[in-house]
């Protein structure tokens, strides 16, 4: 397996870790867009959030709230950011959560294209996706 995050767990590729316990690793993203930003990852690979265990993903997230937590401390406000394949924006195939702390002027722009419902297709989707999730 190629998976740079999997090297570095293996200790193959040094990183700049702030946590580590059997199951979670964090650490600074190598190229982050404010100061802090901060990576949470699984030692088991799971290329998405669809893939991981539940157990599992719980331990991930619990770590995201920590980090959060001390990286609030020294800023403005979090980003927390998790994608889910190349077109969803993912570019390492194994699952992780960026906390990016966040400055009242930092200038980054994180923001979303719209679209628009045709008439009743609100009611379309949301009656879609609540008979999935039964």
């Amino acid at each position: 397996m190629d998976c740079i995050f999997c090297k570095i767990i293996k200790g193959e590729v040094p990183c700049s870790k702030v946590y580590e316990d059997d199951d979670v690793l964090a650490f600074l993203d190598i190229s982050p867009n404010n100061k802090g930003h901060t990576l949470v990852i699984p030692k088991q690979h799971h290329e998405t959030i669809l893939d991981i265990p539940d157990e599992l993903l719980k331990k991930v997230i619990m770590l995201v709230k920590k980090v959060s937590i001390v990286l609030k401390k020294d800023s403005d406000g979090i980003n927390i950011l998790q994608n889910n394949y190349k077109p969803g924006g993912q570019l390492v195939p194994h699952i992780h959560f960026h906390i990016i702390p966040r400055f009242e002027n930092d200038n980054h722009k994180f923001e979303w294209s719209h679209i628009k419902y045709e008439d009743g297709e609100v009611e379309q989707y949301r009656q879609k996706i609540e008979n999935l999730l039964k």
